[in-house]
């Protein structure tokens, strides 16, 4: 499995759903397993689910320092 290619499509799919988001920031490992749709090794969901946090939680800083200086 391609981790980096996987982690981008899930996170376009998590932040573009703000009820798959809201899911995703109380139970993250859960939506990543719902979201793959197969049984993949521990190893594997904890880097997918970690890369996936830090792209998220990365894009809500970015957006979020955006509209401090009055961009959108």
């Amino acid at each position: 499995m391609d981790i980096k290619a996987k982690v981008d499509e899930l996170v376009k799919k998590i932040t573009s759903d703000e009820e798959l988001l809201a899911k995703f920031k109380s139970d993250p490992t859960g939506v990543v397993k719902d979201l793959v749709g197969v049984e993949i090794p521990s190893d594997q969901l904890k880097t997918l689910t970690d890369g996936i946090s830090a792209k998220v939680n990365l894009d809500s800083i970015t957006g979020g320092l955006g509209k401090l200086f009055g961009k959108k």
